[in-house]
């Protein structure tokens, strides 16, 4: 009976193929028509089944991109200050950065009568103060600058002007004083929405290691204008007492602290940073002096190894 079986080739096996034929069966099989062992319409089939698969898996994957957008607002961070991972204490920053690799580097240093060495600071200067100088390149065009003042805060959608042409002999026109060996150094506060500073409206709250000078000024501020007390106040000063003796007389351009109408930031187009142009008139040729620049604020906590609230940079001039 199995004879029987195996002559109506019920049980007959598949003909022996080597390995190279087996290999090109598989790759096209023209008695049954297969191509990598499916026929053409099992591929449409399969083919046309992980079309909708992944054109389904698409569609959801772009619905909840949508969905996930329209919950965010291209001006105002949904996470702020506390919540938010660079946090309420805004760091000082400044300009201009040395043209070296090293991007730990905060060395301001070239030869005093050279202008091909004062070109590369007052180059980089130029590049960075360009959209101060021209409000053209800002978004909006410079249409919502507005001349503010300590009693003429900017309104809805407005930002303030931040004249930087005008703050002699820190201009582009002078080279920055650089090629006097007495150079000018901008210094900035990052921006973090939100941030309202406080202000030391009272002249006997402020703090002990506040500079003497500085309360000085602050008093006579008071005197002349209490309205003048609602700024960050800036002092920059050598680190230690050999570099205090050496860094010199300092000016502040075109004041010591940025105008508290510069604050909230609020991400309004066209905004610019306030700059304060610190230029140090006569600091001592040949050696390396240490400068520490430091914002006031009651608000502002000031951490050295964190770069918050202060900023640090070397001068050196041959």
């Amino acid at each position: 009976m199995a004879d029987k079986k195996k002559e109506t080739g019920f049980y007959s096996p598949p003909p022996s193929l080597d390995t190279w034929q087996n290999l090109k069966t598989f790759f096209y099989d023209p008695k049954k028509g297969k191509i990598f062992g499916r026929t053409g319409p099992s591929w449409a089939k399969i083919g046309l089944f992980y079309l909708i698969f992944y054109a389904i898996l698409a569609s959801l994957f772009g619905i909840m991109l949508w969905i996930f957008y329209h919950t965010l607002d291209p001006r105002i961070p949904r996470w702020q200050l506390t919540e938010s991972l660079i946090g309420q204490n805004p760091g000082l920053g400044f300009r201009p950065f040395p043209n070296d690799s090293d991007t730990r580097s905060s060395l301001i240093w070239y030869q005093g009568k050279s202008r091909q060495s004062c070109k590369l600071w007052t180059d980089t200067l130029e590049k960075f103060l360009e959209v101060y100088r021209k409000p053209g390149l800002t978004p909006g065009r410079g249409q919502n600058i507005y001349n503010c003042d300590y009693d003429r805060p900017p309104g809805k959608g407005q930002v303030c002007d931040v004249d930087v042409k005008n703050w002699y002999p820190c201009t582009a026109e002078n080279n920055f004083n650089y090629h006097l060996s007495s150079p000018c150094v901008f210094i900035k506060l990052n921006k973090i929405y939100g941030w309202q500073p406080e202000f030391f409206n009272d002249t006997r709250e402020l703090p002990e290691k506040m500079p003497e000078d500085l309360k000085n000024l602050i008093s006579v501020q008071k005197s002349i204008n209490p309205e003048l007390l609602k700024t960050v106040w800036v002092s920059c000063e050598g680190e230690s007492p050999v570099d205090r003796e050496n860094i010199g007389d300092i000016q502040y351009i075109p004041r010591q602290g940025f105008p508290g109408y510069f604050y909230p930031y609020m991400n309004t187009e066209g905004y610019l940073s306030p700059l304060i142009a610190v230029h140090f008139k006569r600091p001592k040729t040949g050696i390396i002096i240490n400068v520490e620049c430091r914002a006031w604020a009651k608000n502002l906590k000031v951490d050295r190894k964190e770069k918050i609230g202060t900023v640090h940079f070397e001068l050196l001039i041959d």
